[in-house]
């Protein structure tokens, strides 16, 4: 197929152009609604082309920054080129490239961390301000004007309708067989008009296969032949190994006593390495036919799925390894059948996460004994990636899982700490800790006696006395009158493990 025959509309054919001229539309001050998540599906030729422009700007000595929108994360050549020529005034909602992160730490990039269920919302109720410019990737344009979403749809229903101007990326890399995979639902309206979401099972489809644009608003349209990023995932170790164990016994446990059916729920599962292991081990399990609706499908649900595992994904976005982007290639009719794109509202929705009852697993920084979770800052102040859409899931969830090796940095960090140093998801969100320790099971529990399965399950052992020594004299100092009992804490000692690690550069101590 030819680069050309991705235009098939004629009006809109007339404004392709090159990276740069559609740069140049771009101004100073502009916010940008950019697509992408977790590296699939963003633009990947205007904004290096923004980013030279920018850097010749600065160079003359005038000011040109912009906000970055997005779904999630995105890739170096967008987050990273923008980072670095310090073209970015704000970005939103989540964010994992270094240079962004330390630009954010050292107070020269302003970040909001926002819930991305919120986003498209937020955007439609105005509070984030006006959206001036969208910048979506496409895998074509029909004769009809309608759009063929690429590997990733998160927020792009929402620039496309919201931004004043449009330019479009069409990028002929993506295979012309994802037309049919997607799931564009438009019935979504701002209160008080709002109706529930049709959806009862995880794989229903409720909307139609292309995205909508005005072509009045369409001001250019670069075609390209760019890969996503795809990045390749460490084999899991011994750490996520027995995290994975854990995880499994504690399912198959809820099985047997009637707290799940013989299919389990609809499983949703964060990116990363423990995050795969789990996967692995569910598709060495005795479950067949299951059923995930979560954010992101990466090569541990792909290969559930190519196994019978899994009969169908739910997902906004791809997130698959080079091998894995292979395999979903080679597979694609296959694959067509059993995985629908959605838009990150609908993907990452409170009501229908609810409504289907959704295991969630998703990682952590930190918890502390009374399973408040930090999962987005190092030591309270400095920020990792952002939540994502763990709070989505897990306020909502039928079971709400988060799991973290119990040390870090070589043993000199305890990730079960006595409070957290920044709190993301509360004690009355979090069901289930896990660590290669063991897993706490929260649920009916009273503070103390969580914090005693938290200590005694998830922490390691070079800090399970210091915990439990930490819990007992807090509570002599409750008993003594000096403070509460519900949740016993010496404030002057909560946060002394963070500072200790600051000044010592170990939790333990010098």
């Amino acid at each position: 197929m030819s680069l050309e025959s991705r235009v098939l509309h004629a009006g809109m054919r007339r404004k392709i152009m090159s990276a740069q001229e559609a740069a140049a539309l771009i101004r100073h001050g502009d916010n940008i609604g950019m697509s992408g998540f977790t590296g699939a599906g963003y633009p990947k030729a205007v904004p290096p082309a923004l980013a030279q422009r920018i850097a010749s700007a600065n160079a003359a000595g005038d000011a040109f920054r912009v906000g970055v929108w997005t779904g999630a994360s995105t890739a170096p050549e967008l987050d990273g080129a923008l980072a670095q020529v310090g073209g970015i005034e704000l970005r939103l909602p989540y964010q994992s490239d270094p240079v962004c992160r330390q630009r954010i730490n050292a107070g020269e990039m302003e970040y909001i961390d926002i819930h991305l269920s919120h986003v498209a919302q937020f955007v439609w109720f105005g509070f984030l301000g006006r959206l001036d410019v969208a910048l979506v990737e496409v895998a074509g344009i029909r004769e009809d004007g309608s759009l063929i979403p690429a590997t990733s749809v998160g927020n792009n229903k929402t620039w496309l309708d919201q931004a004043s101007r449009v330019i479009l990326e069409v990028n002929r890399r993506h295979p012309a067989g994802l037309q049919g995979m997607h799931d564009i639902y438009y019935g979504t309206q701002r209160p008080p008009l709002r109706k529930p979401i049709p959806i009862t099972g995880a794989a229903d489809r409720i909307g139609e296969p292309w995205l909508r644009v005005d072509p009045d608003k369409v001001v250019a349209i670069v075609e390209t032949d760019l890969p996503d990023r795809n990045s390749a995932f460490a084999p899991p170790d011994d750490t996520s190994q027995r995290i994975a164990g854990h995880i499994l016994d504690f399912l198959a446990h809820e099985v047997k006593h009637g707290r799940l059916p013989d299919t389990l729920l609809p499983l949703q599962s964060g990116v990363g390495n423990t995050a795969n292991a789990v996967l692995a081990g569910l598709d060495a399990g005795p479950w067949h036919g299951l059923a995930a609706y979560t954010e992101v499908l990466q090569d541990g649900m792909l290969q559930m799925l190519a196994s019978g595992t899994l009969a169908s994904v739910s997902a906004t976005a791809l997130s698959l390894s080079p091998e894995g982007m292979r395999e979903f290639l080679e597979r694609l009719d296959f694959y067509r059948e059993r995985i629908v794109l959605r838009p990150q509202e609908i993907s990452n929705h409170p009501e229908v996460i609810r409504r289907l009852g959704v295991i969630a697993m998703n990682g952590m920084i930190e918890a502390d004994l009374y399973g408040n979770v930090n999962s987005t800052h190092l030591m309270g102040t400095r920020i990792m990636n952002g939540i994502g859409g763990s709070g989505d899931f897990a306020r909502n969830a039928y079971l709400s899982i988060f799991m973290t090796g119990s040390t870090a940095k070589n043993g000199r960090i305890s990730c079960i700490v006595p409070m957290a140093s920044h709190v993301d998801h509360t004690e009355h969100d979090v069901q289930v800790i896990v660590t290669e320790q063991g897993l706490a099971d929260l649920r009916g529990l009273a503070p103390r006696a969580r914090a005693r399965q938290v200590i005694a399950r998830c922490a390691h052992p070079d800090y399970r006395p210091m915990l439990l020594d930490y819990l007992e004299r807090a509570e002599a100092a409750g008993r003594a009158g000096k403070s509460g009992l519900h949740t016993p804490h010496l404030l002057a000692e909560a946060l002394s493990w963070h500072e200790r690690y600051e000044r010592t550069g170990d939790m333990r101590g010098s």
